[in-house]
Formats: C-alpha cells, sequence, structure tokens
C-alpha cells in the first residue's frame, strides 16, 4: 500500500531532484488523529503521500516542509488542535501533535540521503531496524535488534516514540504477515481486507481447483502441501496464520506445523464439535493443552457473521484483537 511507502517515496522524489522532506509525529497527548511514527512525505512542488493528522495540521506542516528544503534545517512543531478543529476531522476532541519536519539532503543538519537510502533498502530485505534522531543536536542512526535495549523495546512493541534522553526512535518492522490455508470463498475477502489492514497475505492450497490464479487475481498462491508451503513461509512472530479448508488432511499438517511456530496469531474454521474433534487429533499426536489452547476457534469474533464477506471482517477484527491487545 502507498500509506506504507512513505520513506520510499521521499528517497524517490529526493533522486529525482523534486527536493524531499520528511514529516513524522513524534509525540501526542490528547485525542491525536494519529499515532507516532505516523508520516507525511513532501516534495520541493508541495506533492503529499502520507499523512501526520487527520487532516487538520497538515497544510502547516507543508508550509513548514517547504521553508526546511529552503534553508536545510530540520525544526519539531508542536500544533494544539482546538475542539472544533478535532470535530470537523472525526475526532471526540482536541489534542497535541509534536512533528518533526526533516528535509532530505547530502549535507548539513538535514536528515541524509544516504542514511535514507539504507533504511530503505533495510525495510526491502525486510530487516527490522529502528530509526532514531537526537532532538537535541540531530544526530541520527539506524539501529537493529540486539544493540540498544531501548530500540529493543520499540522493535518488540512496533510503538514510535521519545526516550528519556531525548531521542525519538521509529521502528521499522517488516510487514506483518497473514497465511491462509484454504482458497475458499472466505479467503477472497479475507485476503483483500487484510491487504488493506496493511499485512502482506499468502494463500495455500494445493487443490489446483480451488487455488486458481483467476479466483484470486495478484494474488501470492502456492500449491505446496500446507506444512511444507508454512516450512518455507517460516511465520515469525509477526505471521498470523487462518484454515479454512475444513478437510482434516489440509488443515491438520499446517495446525501441527503453526501450534511450534512463533505466529501470533492461529485461527481455524469449523464449528465447536468440529474442534473437539481436531482438539482430540492434537491430543493423540501428543500436543499439550497449552498448545492446543493457541487456537482460535471458531474462528473470528462472534458478531453474528453469516456471508463470506462478514465472516472474513469477524476474522480480521480477531485478528487485530490479538495483535493490539496481547
Amino acid at each position: 500500500m502507498t500509506h506504507d511507502l512513505i520513506p520510499e517515496t521521499a528517497l524517490d522524489w529526493h533522486r529525482q531532484g523534486r527536493g524531499a522532506a520528511l514529516a513524522t509525529v513524534v509525540e501526542t497527548w490528547g485525542s491525536a488523529p494519529r499515532q507516532p511514527g505516523s508520516q507525511l512525505a513532501i516534495s520541493g512542488a508541495g506533492d503529499i503521500m502520507g499523512s501526520v493528522s487527520g487532516g487538520c495540521v497538515e497544510g502547516a506542516v507543508v508550509t513548514e516542509a517547504l521553508e526546511a528544503l529552503a534553508d536545510g534545517v530540520p525544526r519539531l512543531l508542536t500544533f494544539g488542535v482546538s475542539d472544533e478543529t478535532a470535530f470537523s476531522v472525526g475526532l471526540a476532541c482536541g489534542g497535541t501533535i509534536k512533528v518533526l519536519v526533516e528535509p532530505v539532503a547530502e549535507m548539513g543538519p538535514s536528515l541524509p540521503a544516504d542514511l535514507l537510502e539504507a533504511l530503505v533498502a533495510m525495510r526491502a530485505a525486510r530487516r527490522a531496524v529502528a530509526y532514531t534522531v537526537n532532538l537535541s543536536d540531530w544526530s541520527r542512526g539506524l539501529v537493529s535488534m540486539g544493540r540498544d535495549t531501548a530500540v529493543d523495546a520499540r522493535l518488540r512493541s512496533d510503538k514510535a516514540g521519545v526516550e528519556a534522553d531525548g531521542r525519538f526512535i521509529a521502528p521499522h518492522n517488516p510487514p506483518l504477515r497473514l497465511i491462509v490455508v484454504g482458497a475458499v470463498h472466505i479467503a477472497q475477502p479475507l485476503l483483500a481486507m487484510a491487504r488493506l489492514a496493511g499485512y502482506d497475505p499468502t494463500l495455500i492450497d494445493p487443490r489446483e481447483t480451488f487455488g486458481a490464479a483467476e479466483r484470486f487475481p495478484g494474488e501470492v498462491i502456492l500449491d505446496d502441501w500446507p506444512d511444507e508451503a508454512l516450512a518455507a513461509l517460516a511465520p515469525d512472530s509477526r505471521s498470523a496464520i487462518v484454515t479454512l479448508t475444513h478437510d482434516p488432511k489440509l488443515d491438520d499438517p499446517a495446525i501441527r506445523f503453526a501450534l511450534r511456530s512463533d505466529a501470533f496469531y492461529l485461527g481455524c474454521l469449523g464449528s465447536k464439535k468440529t474442534h473437539a474433534a481436531r482438539v482430540a487429533r492434537l491430543t493423540g499426536a501428543g500436543f499439550s493443552e497449552a498448545e492446543i489452547a493457541r487456537i482460535h476457534a471458531p474462528v473470528g469474533l462472534d458478531i453474528g457473521a453469516k456471508t463470506p464477506a462478514e465472516i472474513a471482517i469477524s476474522v480480521l477484527a480477531q485478528i487485530t484483537s490479538v495483535l493490539r491487545q496481547a
């Protein structure tokens, strides 16, 4: 999604000679519309991509960004959003937003172009890294996991913020992944919704008729046996797995693999009776009660969903709940 490619957009504009600045939310108080780490790219011509608010401060940020491009000096801006303005952009009440504006340049206190290039390269390689900037002296760096306790905590929580030492730390984790086993009707809206929510989806189904590209245009479809496909994908702590085939021959191998993976979510389609039989099979295969308890089944939040699209909504809602409220 283009809204997730803000550093890439800024780098492209800089390389094209159009000029580029990055605006980043560093702190918020009250009912702020965007979280710390949210970004807006601004070109020298005033083009924008992304957002740092619901629209209430973008105009002022663009003006400051153009001035920063002219003088090469970063700035830290504070905006108080009134209750009236907040209401006009869909907020219940006002708040305060602190925004860092960094022009991209080859030298000076600006954001170095080579540092932005390195960040974009690490994002393309799906490597977790944090961008750090000292808000007092503008010193910057890219820090990987295991080198700084504050950075490690930010990467694990996936939350940007300002530390006590004055550093703003913005984690750049690889995209969340959704791995769906079973190219059934529910999978069609689920993959589309997941992509809109920022997930990188993959569909697994060895049945040629079900996994036909015509049914899932533009999606990544693997026709390997589910456990073999999962082994190749190596699901990690930023991966969610959903099984939808309703066929133990396909679902069970995937579930057995998923239960001993680092995936943060495992949901399985089927009634309570179907799940009871599934639990019996897993228990017989040596899985513990704690391992089996990781399964969300019947899959999805209980919202009375009936249609495939409604079921997909309930599944994605449950995945979001587990991810954000764990």
